[in-house]
């Protein structure tokens, strides 16, 4: 299959890293994204020592899991975010990952409104650098004001015109932050898309709720036969 499943942590938020671990062997998963969001769900953090590090990766190894991605969303219109950024870019090459996963804006209530987009691609263009430098790809993820759709961020990926910079799509995203149902919009973004999100969306398009896969409304199986 075109993309082997993975587990991203945050799916136990309000848990500890060792649930989300415990959870993924369960389901027999063998990928992990781990979520390194300041304020929300802190798995991995930038500050932890070697030894935090090295317990978690340890853990990881007992149940044969492979950590693949960084969930290290940060607010990159603001200098502090881009800064937060980047130490999480660094942790992204302590846990041995392959791509670091971001959102534009503030990871929730984002709704600050780019004005000069030509200003913010290359504020991207510099992060990806900087990632690339670390051996690191960037997944931008349908999420916030800005950015809410597949095809918008393809267009800022398009503008950012830098090596290893993709999509990190999120099918509920899309819907409840862009009005935008995913399966068209993922099709024409899937020659950009890094990872998938597999969210399910439930109840009016600005309604929080997403519940277990299948609870909600989204048709997966179209969404498998478009992958």
């Amino acid at each position: 299959m075109p993309f082997p499943l993975c587990l991203n942590s945050n799916t136990y938020h309000g848990f500890s890293i060792d649930d989300a671990i415990e959870g993924a062997a369960r389901t027999g998963l063998r990928l992990i994204e781990l979520s390194a969001v300041a304020g929300y769900t802190e798995h991995v953090m930038p500050d932890f020592s070697d030894d935090q590090v090295e317990e978690v990766l340890d853990k990881l190894r007992q149940h044969d899991i492979r950590p693949v991605a960084l969930g290290g969303h940060s607010d990159l219109t603001s200098r502090a975010g881009r800064a937060r950024f980047e130490s999480n870019l660094d942790l992204a090459v302590r846990l041995g990952v392959d791509y670091v996963v971001t959102g534009t804006g503030e990871t929730h209530g984002d709704e600050t409104l780019i004005e000069d987009r030509a200003e913010f691609a290359g504020h991207i263009r510099e992060i990806a650098e900087r990632a690339r430098g670390r051996g690191l790809k960037l997944a931008i993820e349908t999420h916030g004001a800005n950015y809410a759709t597949g095809q918008a961020v393809v267009e800022l990926v398009r503008e950012v015109d830098s090596v290893g910079v993709g999509v990190a799509y999120d099918t509920a995203n899309t819907i409840f932050y862009g009005a935008t149902e995913p399966y068209d919009d993922l099709a024409r973004a899937l020659p950009d898309v890094v990872g998938i999100h597999l969210k399910d969306k439930a109840g009016t398009q600005d309604e929080w709720n997403f519940p277990a896969i299948g609870d909600g409304d989204t048709d997966f199986r179209r969404i498998r036969d478009i992958v």
